[in-house]
């Protein structure tokens, strides 16, 4: 018989905390999780998902994380492995959902609060076709500021045009290309000018952006010159995410003129 068979009931150790840690990690990751699908689906506000419901992620997993340590000692205490296991699990699901929304935060705060990012900050490539999409979601002007022009620059230095060696009507064809390997959906290409514009979606919320590509001749080099645009439709900043996608398409298309 173990010690914690032995021990009167009256002085066992409770499940109590190890049961409401358990709980609140599961509330905490619930809470997380509800944010993003209920926007997607419409249920609530874009202020309710990215303010409200991540802060009481926060606070609920701080709580999951202090009641679980002590539901796990205590169950450690009284040998009660499941009790100690539903805790730890309680302790784990806490600090995850108070720590991806504190992530999120940092990582705003670490970049400039700009939605709208370029190549060319003199005369960033305009939208033509994807502008009654904006208009019909409501989205924000697609003004390109000088303030914006010289936040990028500090915060952005190595977003710079594309040079390519291939002339301006095959460069559109790769740049066509690598837009669609990496998943935007094509709303228009202009070959006559030399322009692509697409749509792009966010991975946890679903924003659409919208991108435009522009394709002219390098005269000095002989081949092309690739300038990209990528322009949320919600918000002010958006933690590094057209900055992400601009460098991620650059990199696939330089990687693909090489091999041509």
């Amino acid at each position: 018989m173990t010690e914690a068979a032995s021990m009167p009931a009256a002085h066992r150790p409770s499940p109590l905390l190890a049961v409401l840690g358990g709980g609140l990690g599961a509330a905490a990751a619930i809470l997380l999780l509800l944010a993003p699908l209920g926007y997607r689906v419409g249920l609530w506000s874009l202020s309710l998902a990215l303010g409200v419901l991540p802060r009481l992620s926060v606070y609920v997993g701080f709580a999951a994380v202090v009641t679980g340590a002590l539901g796990f000692l205590t169950s450690l205490m009284g040998r009660r492995r499941a009790w100690a296991l539903l805790a730890l699990a309680g302790i784990l699901l806490g600090a995850a959902s108070a720590y991806v929304p504190l992530r999120f935060r940092a990582i705003d705060r670490s970049v400039p609060p700009i939605n709208d990012i370029t190549t060319d900050t003199e005369h960033p490539p305009q939208f033509g076709a994807v502008l009654p999409l904006r208009a019909a979601a409501h989205a924000e002007p697609v003004a390109y500021s000088a303030e914006t022009a010289a936040l990028q620059r500090s915060g952005y230095p190595d977003i710079a045009p594309l040079i390519l060696k291939l002339p301006p009507d095959q460069a559109l064809v790769l740049a066509v290309d690598q837009a669609t390997r990496m998943g935007w959906t094509i709303v228009n290409i202009d070959a006559a000018h030399g322009r692509l514009e697409a749509t792009d979606r966010t991975f946890w919320f679903g924003f659409t952006d919208d991108i435009v590509v522009r394709v002219t001749a390098d005269e000095g080099a002989g081949g092309s010159r690739l300038d990209i645009r990528s322009k949320s439709r919600v918000g002010r900043g958006d933690l590094g995410t057209n900055a992400r996608r601009v460098r991620r398409y650059l990199a696939a298309v330089k990687g693909a003129d090489k091999l041509n």
